[in-house]
């Protein structure tokens, strides 16, 4: 009986072990890594004026943006290559020769393996043909010789490249498609790291400065115009992506939400935590702003829609395009603000500047549920905001001035989006006004006006 125990006893043992190393081996645990290296380097890094793990372990951080086989890929060949759905990321830990010229990455293999070539888009929308051929290929080119190629720039911090191509013309897809990526791949990274970026826009990166500068401690590399060759002692071409508006905690590289995105986006603007509570909100009137469109998805009944706000009790600003372009000035505006309304369009996106207990409204136009949930409702419940939604009625569109209340565009808009994405963007993207229904919308801003008493 007790040889039976013992070996029982064992056998729970080696099982233990066994589920550590598959742990271990295969998946994530460069956070609790991290962790570990902090707690035991923080106190002497902090007297040496180094970044902690950059200094130490060069890899460490480029070991988060991979796990189980791709990490043993990483460890054993100093390269791998992932394919997401919508993204495609090389991540290289050996040192590389960069041409910034030419766009392509060398990297001298010493393990004795094959010549191989990888070709990366370095923008998060892949399945997209029309914007991805608005974004250059890079290429990596695996040798074990590129003593041909002098290092004419020589940096002591990885790279990480990216394009800012694509469709990097509107808040939405600058954040979603750029930022937020950008956010996962270098955030860990501490700032010891350098940008390369292709398809340079010098006032996308002059609007983003803010956040360009808080994820890099050096100035970033324009290869539009720098044609040297840098040598660095690893890179990342390409960023991962979680999906619209989201980072995933529990997705590479891990324990990053959407929430602490928010956080780093009210940091680099210097967005201070709102004071304003429910009893100085009634003193003072709750201030709504309004984004106004001069396209599509206008509200064309805008005039009457502020004069019932400011009845209802609302300071009213309207936010036009051109005022929104500053971002520099129009967060510190949003962040200040109790609610933001506006018409499905990348103008809701500055939901990420509102302050905590704020509220969005975003009026969705007819056939676009879809984008309206998937784009702004579903990432809203994360920011730690109120999200309220007003759909619009066939009535309240300017689509009813065009088809029969039968139509397909009205009873089965499903229909037209099989159609293609050109056919449906013409109808419910670019085809359609909005005339609210003001006793009906009037029930959202009392909605609105009680969440942010009660905050």
């Amino acid at each position: 009986m007790g040889k039976e125990l013992r070996r029982s006893a064992v056998t729970k043992i080696l099982l233990v072990l066994a589920l550590v190393y598959v742990f271990i081996r295969w998946f994530d645990v460069s956070s609790l890594d991290l962790y570990w290296r902090v707690g035991r380097n923080s106190s002497r890094n902090a007297r040496n004026g180094i970044e902690i793990g950059m200094e130490e372990s060069p890899s460490f951080p480029l070991k988060r943006l991979v796990r189980g086989r791709d990490r043993l890929e990483l460890e054993t060949t100093g390269i791998s290559c992932v394919s997401d759905p919508l993204t495609d990321v090389c991540v290289v830990k050996e040192k590389v020769k960069i041409d910034a010229q030419t766009t392509s990455v060398y990297l001298a293999t010493s393990n004795h393996l094959p010549n191989q070539q990888h070709t990366v888009r370095p923008y998060a929308r892949k399945t997209d043909s029309v914007c991805m051929d608005q974004v250059t290929q890079v290429t990596l080119l695996t040798s074990t010789d590129t003593s041909y190629l002098s290092c004419q720039v020589n940096h002591t911090v990885p790279a990480i490249v990216f394009s800012t191509g694509g469709f990097s013309t509107n808040l939405f897809h600058d954040i979603n498609d750029i930022i937020i990526p950008l956010y996962l791949t270098s955030r860990h990274f501490q700032s010891q790291l350098k940008f390369v970026v292709t398809d340079f826009k010098p006032n996308w990166v002059f609007k983003y400065r803010q956040i360009l500068t808080h994820l890099s401690a050096y100035d970033l590399i324009d290869s539009s115009k720098d044609g040297r060759v840098h040598c660095f002692p690893a890179a990342v071409v390409g960023l991962k992506y979680h999906g619209d508006l989201t980072c995933n905690a529990s997705d590479v590289p891990s324990g990053y939400s959407i929430f602490d995105f928010r956080h780093f986006l009210h940091d680099s603007f210097s967005l201070k935590t709102s004071s304003r509570t429910g009893a100085l909100i009634e003193a003072q009137k709750p201030v709504l702003i309004l984004i106004s469109r001069t396209n599509s998805r206008m509200i064309l009944n805008e005039d009457e829609l502020i004069k019932m706000a400011k009845e209802l009790g609302f300071q009213v600003t309207v936010s036009s395009p051109q005022r929104a372009s500053n971002l520099e000035r129009f967060s510190q505006e949003v962040h200040s603000c109790d609610v933001l309304v506006g018409a499905h369009g990348a103008g809701i996106a500055n939901m990420l500047f509102l302050s905590e207990g704020a509220v969005v409204v975003q009026v969705v136009p007819v056939g676009l549920d879809w984008p309206s949930t998937t784009y702004y409702g579903d990432p809203a419940r994360g920011l730690g905001i109120n999200y309220l939604e007003y759909k619009i009625t066939p009535n309240e569109s300017s689509l009813s001035e065009k088809y029969p209340p039968n139509h397909p565009v009205f009873v089965d808009p499903y229909s037209i989006h099989l159609q293609g994405y050109k056919v449906s963007r013409a109808v419910y993207i670019d085809g359609q006004n909005i005339r609210l229904d003001l006793l009906r919308f009037r029930e959202t801003l009392l909605q609105a006006m009680d969440f942010i008493i009660r905050k």
